[in-house]
């Protein structure tokens, strides 16, 4: 992001050391014009880009960002419908389409500049180089749990208090009335004394050709009437009914199918393919070598893929065909040894003098897995190659990505591609990707029909990017009176969000540092990213240390936490709802974990259960959440209890092993999901403050693994240090307590 970034300002005008120096041209101003033909019929108007009003007075929103799962079209279009005093009830949704115009530029200027206030003149010429960033980035991404924070603050509520102000402003002008004494309300127009009242659709046409404020005033949260509310997701309706259309529902006249197999070893190519034992199925059927992969044309997904599966297929050798996790853990640990290579997050203090003067030191080294994704609905793209158009069928989470990728290898303009996003079977970062649509569009130009190209629940498994594995190794003083004086932290890899690592605890000397092995395992963005390791392994050592001193963990943390008067309060709720401290039975206890990412802080008290087999049984989560202010409650406690159940899932089963170089598990028998009747009792608790509206899509989950780790030992004194906890023995020979 920062690389992209500073080239783009650069190519826009801006210069090194904060100055502007932009020319009109880069100010986007009302874009509506560009989308008028695409997005409205002669009857309606376009106001900007974001909002279209019909004769029926009906209000369309383009929402855009993908919908999987997390009520993102319903969060979204409230917080732009409450400034645009518009009539919930007849507001339509829909979601924006491929297009660069809708290039995520709200959401780069918040990971770049959150918290600058540009003075109003420079409102439009920022707004427009985000916009171009994006545009250049071919970027209009769902992630980073950004659609509220970033887009909600930046975009839509802008949009709907702007066009409110242009529909005012067009009344005023045709009633011949002070702009001050117009109100609107409800999706009407009125004004009081002389008794006129009119529909939005009414001035819409006259309002589309003013000048589109760039800073209009927003409403203060007093006055807020549907943010902060829960009204239906729009999306329920149809996915309790079964007509809601997922990337994997697509079916077009004449579609063939295909699937594919590539290298168990990533990076290894075809060597040789043998056809010989091939059965012929159908009256279709078609091989095509892809380099390091093999996919199979026929009439039906059952028949291609059993194809595949007589094909033999001989794979080039590889310097990574004898690689495993146990050498892949070691190559990370000597990394782990080579000081000169690390790179610093933050360093403050004298952390060497601290813990060579301290009165405890306490060391811990922690450890995480390779982690998949396996979204429930499988990897898929429906792609029709034709003459002068390629038109694509899928759910992922960035349409000007993979328009981008097709266009490239297809050969044609971006215009010429057309993606059709549709819900989205589960993303968590998997389907921000865009190698399964490259992998189509290879295959489309093979063919002259349209081609659902499927991958098997085994190639979704074993073909991943994948949440990297990690070691995480830990030192801390303690001087005479308990009090931590010193933290030291080296661990493997970096990625996003960058402060992961950092901890919010008052610690006067500080080393936090990392290092970066090479491994040929790919990469990909997993939910929560590096919060998803950092919430286990800073928790977990904390946890470690309040019990070294023999305090009671939440008490230690808040401490801790005198500067940080919100996550004590977040911490002291967790602690009243959950029970905090009242008595167990033997072979039961509470955990806590209390974890800022993405805006938003979350305290998570985990109680547990072990039996004298070592069975380890959830009983019940209490999360608190302080993300600002929540715009939908309902929406917002479902995600915290979504990446709950997610992280756990991670925490209790997850783990991608390598053999011989290649991914060893395959499908659900070996890479294990939480089942319902597992899941535990979710209490989640909202607290509003002052602060700006944080994310929820990811912040819950990177604390539900120390939480239960921590009752772990807080039932049976042992510590799990490595996940996931299956690989653990609880059973009571081990206890020591």
């Amino acid at each position: 992001m920062n690389k992209w970034t500073r080239r783009a300002f650069i190519g826009t005008g801006i210069l090194a050391g904060g100055a502007a120096v932009v020319g009109i041209a880069i100010r986007p101003g009302n874009r509506a014009g560009k989308m008028k033909d695409l997005l409205a019929k002669d009857a309606e108007t376009l106001i900007n880009i974001w909002i279209k009003i019909g004769l029926d007075n009906i209000i369309t929103v383009y929402v855009p960002h993908a919908e999987m799962g997390q009520g993102v079209h319903t969060s979204l279009a409230m917080m732009l419908a409450d400034e645009l005093d518009a009539d919930w009830n007849k507001i339509k949704i829909e979601e924006a389409p491929s297009n660069k115009e809708y290039a995520s530029g709200g959401i780069i200027r918040g990971f770049v500049a959150e918290g600058t206030d540009y003075p109003a003149f420079l409102q439009d010429t920022m707004n427009g180089i985000f916009n171009t960033i994006g545009k250049v980035m071919n970027m209009e991404l769902t992630g980073g749990s950004a659609s509220v924070r970033f887009t909600g603050k930046y975009v839509m509520r802008i949009a709907g208090a702007a066009a409110k102000e242009m529909i005012k402003q067009a009344a005023s002008e045709e009633w011949k009335v002070p702009l001050e004494e117009i109100k609107t309300e409800n999706s009407m127009v009125s004004h009081l004394k002389t008794k006129k009242t009119e529909t939005y659709a009414h001035f819409a046409p006259s309002a589309v050709n003013l000048k589109m404020p760039v800073q209009p005033k927003l409403k203060e949260r007093a006055d807020f009437k549907i943010m902060g509310t829960s009204p239906q997701r729009n999306d329920i309706p149809a996915k309790v009914n079964g007509t809601a259309q997922f990337g994997i529902d697509t079916i077009l006249p004449n579609m063939k199918y295909a699937t594919i197999k590539a290298s168990p070893v990533f990076g290894a190519n075809i060597k040789n393919i043998d056809e010989s034992g091939v059965t012929k199925r159908a009256n279709y059927q078609k091989i095509i070598n892809l380099g390091n992969a093999v996919a199979v044309v026929s009439e039906g997904y059952w028949l291609a893929s059993q194809t595949l599966k007589e094909l033999k297929i001989t794979f080039e050798t590889s310097p990574n065909d004898k690689i495993s996790t146990a050498e892949i853990f070691e190559s990370f640990a000597e990394a782990l040894k080579k000081t000169d290579d690390f790179k610093k997050d933050i360093e403050k203090g004298d952390v060497e003098k601290s813990l060579n003067s301290a009165s405890k030191v306490i060391e811990q080294t922690y450890k995480v897995p390779f982690l998949a994704h396996t979204a429930m609905e499988p990897m898929n793209c429906t792609i029709w190659l034709q003459k002068d158009k390629c038109e694509v069928w899928i759910g992922c989470q960035n349409p000007l990505g993979i328009q981008k990728a097709v266009a490239d290898i297809v050969d044609m303009g971006m215009d010429q591609v057309h993606v059709y996003n549709q819900y989205l079977g589960g993303g968590f970062g998997r389907k921000s990707e865009t190698d399964i649509a490259v992998q189509a569009a290879k295959i489309a130009k093979e063919v002259d029909f349209p081609l659902k190209f499927i991958w098997s629940r085994e190639e979704d498994v074993q073909q991943d990017k994948y949440r990297d594995a990690s070691i995480s190794k830990f030192k801390a003083a303690i001087d005479e009176t308990g009090k931590v004086v010193a933290w030291q932290n080296f661990y493997t890899f970096k990625n996003h969000p960058k402060e992961a690592s950092l901890i919010p605890y008052l610690i006067e000397n500080q080393h936090i540092a990392h290092v970066i092995p090479k491994t040929h395992i790919p990469w990909g963005n997993w939910r929560s990213v590096d919060a998803s390791k950092h919430g286990f392994f800073i928790e977990s050592f904390i946890d470690e240390l309040a019990h070294s001193i023999q305090k009671d963990p939440i008490v230690f943390r808040n401490e801790m936490l005198l500067n940080q008067p919100k996550m004590q309060k977040v911490l002291a709720l967790a602690a009243e709802k959950s029970g905090w401290g009242t008595e167990l039975p033997k072979g039961k206890g509470r955990g806590v974990s209390l974890v800022e990412s993405f805006g938003t802080i979350v305290a998570e008290v985990a109680e547990v259960c072990v039996s004298e087999e070592g069975q380890l049984c959830i009983d019940k989560i209490t999360c608190v959440a302080d993300a600002g202010f929540v715009m939908h409650p309902d929406g917002f406690i479902a995600q915290m209890e979504s990446g709950i159940v997610f992280g756990l899932t991670a925490a209790l089963y997850g783990e991608i092993n390598i053999v011989n170089g290649a991914v060893k598990e395959s499908n659900f028998h070996d890479y294990q999901m939480l089942r319902i009747g597992e899941s535990p009792a979710i209490e989640t608790y909202i607290l509003n403050s002052e602060a700006q509206p944080g994310g929820a899509g990811e912040p819950s989950t990177p604390g539900i693994a120390p939480a239960v780790c921590n009752a772990i030992y807080a039932a049976t004194g042992i510590r799990v240090r490595e996940l996931p906890i299956k690989n653990h023995d609880l059973s009571m020979k081990n206890w020591t307590v």
